[in-house]
């Protein structure tokens, strides 16, 4: 296996996407690193799953929007494996507001916001991208979002948020070539524990998409898998919307 023994650290990956893809590439046979900042029983079940069925997974928790936290958090992987062979930028906060109601979008949201999703996706990168360059080796996969493409999600801030990660994705991928690939993954919407309560608008959008489904956090972990492995790719922003963005 392509990822055996590799080291792998996901943010926010005790829930959803983060979830499925902890299980998948730990089944892939890579040692998973299972970030949390609330998380914590479903980073410990995740955990717990995964050695039940043979693999390496731990989980820690830092919130990626304090620079120390991960540091922290980098160094006790370094210390217990190593190295790090691939970040999972995983990590996302929301805010719930429609588009129209302006006033309601306050400098806190702006600066919540923008801390975890976009600067704690940097402070990650930060702090692997030493351990990577020393290998001469690495791969960073971070979690954008089609509202990144077309302004239209939970808000406008969190669209926001989504686009800097585009772009800053696409900048990284230069900045760290030709040893450290780097990429996005651009998800519509995906089935997971924020539906809860709305499952009927959740099928009434299935039914309006191409595909007739919105995709499921087991479709994104094997787009992520993709990233992984594949060697001629970097600096790509990958749409997994089930033709939503059309």
């Amino acid at each position: 296996m392509e990822l055996k023994d590799k080291v792998v650290l996901i943010t926010g990956g005790g829930t959803g996407v983060g979830r499925a893809t902890a299980v998948k590439l730990a089944a892939e046979g890579a040692k998973v690193v299972i970030n949390y900042s609330r998380s914590e029983k479903e980073a410990s079940d995740v955990v717990h799953e995964i050695t039940q069925l043979g693999g390496t997974a731990i989980a820690y928790k830092a919130n990626v929007a304090i620079a120390k936290e991960v540091n922290d958090l980098v160094s006790y992987i370094a210390e217990s494996f190593g190295t790090i062979d691939a970040l999972i930028n995983n990590a996302s906060i929301t805010a719930q507001i429609a588009l129209d109601d302006l006033d309601a979008v306050t400098d806190e949201i702006w600066d919540s916001l923008f801390s975890v999703n976009v600067k704690g996706m940097f402070h990650c990168v930060k702090a692997v991208v030493p351990y990577m360059k020393k290998q001469q080796s690495g791969v960073i996969v971070n979690m954008g979002s089609v509202a990144g493409m077309t302004g239209i999600g939970s808000s406008i801030p969190y669209a926001a948020t989504k686009s800097a990660i585009h772009t800053m994705t696409r900048s990284l991928a230069i900045a760290l070539a030709p040893n450290i690939r780097v990429n996005c993954i651009s998800p519509g919407a995906i089935e997971t524990r924020w539906w809860s309560g709305n499952e009927d608008k959740m099928y009434q959008l299935a039914g309006n998409l191409p595909l007739k489904r919105i995709s499921t956090p087991d479709d994104i972990a094997e787009a992520i898998l993709f990233q992984l492995t594949q060697k001629s790719v970097t600096g790509q922003v990958f749409t997994i919307d089930n033709g939503q963005t059309l």
